[in-house]
């Protein structure tokens, strides 16, 4: 507990077994009182290594549900068992677990709901190994995201986060996509709620083990940011309503 406060980390598992032990391995657990992992239909070792590590939670998709439909089994598992900050970690080891304390910090004293850790504050990701295009996809996407969401971040493309409970309460995550873009509409949910979020940077790591998606997989995700962009544009200005706002 922080500050009576129940801390869960929950991880959004797939074909994770080559990394999964390292990330654990750094997570300062005097700050987390439950983990949980939901593993999307893993072709390797994934779910049974989560329970020999002793995760608190482990849950399995028989079907591959998507990046998106992982979070959500997560984040309905977070609040069932009473969590009131939620942190979500990739288990591939690209983002620092030394991070929590300070997400948990800045949440559990009330200071933001919302935390980011951003890959393109200061010049870590480049010499993380980000690949030179998904930098400059992530720089224009971003510039672009920023103008029609009339708000100010880094990046919208951080796979590590962490929410008050308050935020997934009050933000329709459930109609949001099952694909990678889910992340964006989450934010855009997040935002249009007038959800204040913090930044902070991190460091990040590019290797064989660690997940990410091919050039085209990327392609798509970024058609959808612009998507939902635009759409939260409209929203804002009144020139139509979505779903995914109510």
């Amino acid at each position: 507990m922080y500050k009576n406060k129940k801390v869960a980390v929950v991880f959004p598992a797939y074909n994770a077994a080559l990394t999964l032990k390292r990330t654990l391995d750094e997570v300062p657990m005097e700050y987390v009182d439950e983990l949980i992992l939901c593993d999307d239909a893993s072709k390797d070792s994934t779910y049974e290594l989560a329970k020999e590590l002793g995760i608190n939670y482990c849950i399995r998709h028989e079907q591959n549900l998507g990046y998106g439909g992982n979070q959500k089994t997560l984040y309905r598992k977070a609040m069932e068992i009473g969590a009131d900050i939620i942190i979500m970690l990739h288990p591939d080891y690209q983002y620092t677990p030394k991070l929590i304390p300070s997400m948990v910090n800045i949440i559990g004293e009330d200071l933001y709901p919302v935390v980011l850790g951003s890959r393109i504050l200061g010049k870590g990701a480049l010499k993380g190994g980000m690949p030179y295009y998904k930098y400059v996809f992530n720089r224009l996407l971003t510039l672009f995201q920023n103008a029609m969401v009339d708000y100010k971040l880094s990046e919208y493309h951080t796979g590590y986060r962490a929410f008050s409970r308050t935020v997934l309460e009050q933000i329709q995550f459930e109609n949001n996509s099952n694909d990678f873009v889910f992340d964006n509409e989450m934010l855009s949910q997040i935002i249009y709620k007038k959800f204040q979020i913090a930044e902070i940077s991190c460091p990040t790591k590019y290797f064989d083990e660690a997940s990410s998606i091919n050039f085209k997989r990327s392609v798509k995700y970024g058609l959808g940011v612009l998507k939902v962009s635009v759409k939260h544009f409209l929203q804002r200005k009144g020139l139509a309503k979505f779903k995914m706002y109510i």
